[in-house]
């Protein structure tokens, strides 16, 4: 019998993990209320159930003090029963942004005094706990739908480690300044720019023309070679540490070209490399 726990915050991403999680033949069963998780748990892991995979939802809406599901969850473990929890994050700027875009209320800010910003920051409180004991933790501020699904197959399809960090390689231009989460920042303006070659000036990163201009110089392939193996040395570090999300983030002058390619560049190098999530993005490419 597998279990999963899937809670987090409020706009994470716990609707869109419980219906992969149901595509991957999970039973699937949201907001039961706490007092019954003991009882639901021994149900289905009765001798003789057919029912092999389970993953249970739970928020901060259907009972405010969730350290209450931690309790049951250590007697059911202690009765010799095994879990798995996976926490739905989200940057408090990424989740006001969603809630603004969806014209709904924050589920723990229902009063007319009440922000989205006063909903996020109860419920971060009441969760705290709970994010601590996760075994996987989802950062989905930068996450693709489709990265998100790749990360879900690893560990419960095809059985691969996971080790809670998303790695986010992004492109960017200076001249609309640093992101403002970068955790790591590269600048490539050393390089030439394809700007000023006339046939390449309206093409981008995403180019094959652009690309094979920008790795025609010789500092291009020795710039991504000691990039790649200072991220093969940090990362480690980082999962160590418990940090959940790295934006590694490429800057040009204009966030068109050179940033672009060795973007995709260092992408396709670090793809299936390690056992932690990576994902693509170019913030000044038009979508």
């Amino acid at each position: 019998m597998r279990f999963v726990i899937v809670t987090g915050m409020s706009g994470g991403g716990k609707s869109t993990t419980m219906k992969m999680l149901e595509d991957m033949g999970f039973y699937c069963v949201d907001n039961l209320p706490i007092p019954l998780v003991d009882t639901f748990f021994k149900l289905i892991c009765r001798p003789g159930s057919e029912i092999t995979k389970v993953a249970l939802g739970l928020d901060a809406r259907a009972d405010e003090n969730m350290e209450e599901i931690l309790d049951v969850l250590h007697g059911l473990k202690n009765e010799g029963y095994s879990y798995e929890i996976i926490f739905m994050e989200a940057s408090d700027m990424t989740l006001v942004r969603r809630y603004k875009e969806s014209r709904r209320l924050h589920p723990l800010a229902q009063t007319g005094s009440q922000r989205v910003e006063d909903g996020i920051r109860k419920e971060r409180m009441i969760l705290e706990k709970v994010k601590k004991e996760a075994d996987y933790i989802f950062d989905t501020s930068k996450l693709l739908t489709r990265n998100l699904k790749e990360e879900l197959d690893k560990i419960f399809v095809t059985g691969e480690g996971y080790n809670s960090l998303m790695v986010n390689v992004m492109s960017f231009g200076f001249k609309k300044g640093i992101p403002v989460d970068a955790d790591l920042v590269f600048d490539v303006r050393f390089l030439p720019n394809p700007f000023y070659v006339d046939e390449l000036k309206p093409l981008t990163g995403n180019d094959d023309e652009v690309k094979d201009y920008v790795m025609s110089f010789a500092e291009c392939s020795l710039f991504l070679d000691k990039l790649e193996d200072m991220l093969k040395f940090l990362i480690p570090g980082y999962v160590k540490e418990g940090k959940n999300q790295l934006v590694v983030a490429i800057g040009c002058t204009g966030g068109q070209h050179r940033s672009v390619a060795i973007a995709n560049m260092l992408y396709e190098r670090m793809r299936g490399v390690g056992n932690y999530g990576l994902s693509l993005s170019h913030r000044d490419i038009p979508k």
